[in-house]
């Protein structure tokens, strides 16, 4: 089963047991979804249904942060249910020190050396790490591992 079929799956079960938070964060996936295979013409793979995903937990954790400053926590509760939602669909997360070592090993075989390298280095984490790490934390890792 596809994550595309398995999101309509679960939809569909949010629908019989009428839970109506888990069916909207479902529905904007799906909408989200249905936007990129419209905009591109494409039927999207995994890989790319990943991307929507990681895309829109971004977007719920900036706004998390911007609704903490503006001290609205039902706006921050509401927006946490549907990162926990939208969490169910990324692959496992790799831990620290396996993140490390792909970082060190990207920086091995692109050659990379100080700071200008960091495009080359992220361009071929990118692919690697897709879903499986927050790439805010890789870039800083990779900063570091290219600074020593």
């Amino acid at each position: 089963m596809t994550l595309k079929e398995r999101i309509n799956e679960d939809m569909k079960a949010a629908m019989r047991a009428r839970e109506t938070a888990r069916l909207s964060a479902i529905r904007l996936l799906l909408a989200g979804i249905k936007q990129r295979e419209v905009d591109e013409r494409i039927q999207l793979d995994d890989a790319a249904v990943v991307s929507v995903v990681e895309k829109m937990l971004k977007q719920r954790r900036d706004s998390i942060a911007q609704y903490e400053v503006a001290g609205r926590q039902d706006l921050v509760d509401a927006e946490r249910f549907e990162v926990g939602v939208l969490q169910a669909y990324m692959p496992a997360a790799l831990s620290v020190e396996e993140i490390e070592a792909v970082v060190a090993a990207a920086v091995a075989e692109t050659g990379a050396v100080g700071p200008s390298g960091m495009g080359k280095v992220m361009g071929v984490l990118k692919s690697r790490l897709a879903g499986r790490a927050d790439m805010t934390e890789v870039s800083k890792l990779v900063k570091a591992a290219l600074a020593s």
